[in-house]
């Protein structure tokens, strides 16, 4: 059975998402988020880094939250979740998938640690500010493409996985405006599926 290594409030928080979309048994490993927990040489066997997600599959253990979808829809659920190859929508699929991390997780990452993570005495307010004025920079392309559309390639799929969870992170952290109101529209339908809700649960 397929097992996740999971901590609220990061990108595990995906896997168990797309597991719930895709119906599949699995089971999860819920850890704390503590030095204890995270940087235990038993959880280092799995991520030298002491990260997660981490999936296990029989004698497959892989890491990075994007390889993971994209090994489960392989693995597990061919066809599932994304347009064929030869489809109009699959570069766009793509490039959604990937622009999450490229773009939107490095400057959340920043404002998580400057407002979360780091102790008062140690943030910065400079870092903050252009760490939030980047993360608008980046969403405003996601809040134009779903202009008229409910999901970023038209139906749901595991392109709104990576992106949509990320899209809600933001929210929740106050950082999509009310002139996004196209992201806005699109995380409140992300948060009224049922499979979100489960994982969301977790949290």
């Amino acid at each position: 059975m397929l097992k996740v290594h999971f901590v609220a409030n990061t990108r595990a928080g995906r896997i168990v998402w797309l597991l719930e979309e895709l119906g599949l048994d699995y089971e999860v490993n819920i850890m704390p988020f503590t030095k204890e927990g995270l940087k235990s040489e038993e959880h280092r066997s799995r991520h030298a880094l002491g990260r997660v997600p981490v999936l296990e599959d029989g004698d497959v253990s892989i890491f990075e939250s994007g390889a993971i979808i994209e090994y489960i829809l392989a693995r597990h659920k061919d066809g599932g979740l994304k347009p064929d190859v030869n489809a109009p929508e699959f570069p766009n699929y793509l490039q959604w998938f990937h622009y999450c991390e490229g773009m939107v997780m490095p400057p959340m990452n920043q404002i998580v640690v400057q407002t979360i993570l780091l102790p008062p005495d140690r943030r910065d307010e400079n870092v903050l500010l252009q760490a939030q004025k980047l993360l608008s920079k980046s969403l405003a392309p996601v809040n134009e493409a779903l202009v008229g559309k409910d999901y970023l390639v038209g139906d749901f799929s595991a392109a709104d996985v990576m992106l949509g969870h990320s899209c809600f992170m933001a929210n929740r952290l106050g950082c999509v405006g009310e002139e996004m109101e196209n992201i806005k529209a699109y995380v409140a339908k992300i948060q009224a599926r049922p499979a979100f809700i489960k994982a969301i649960e977790m949290e």
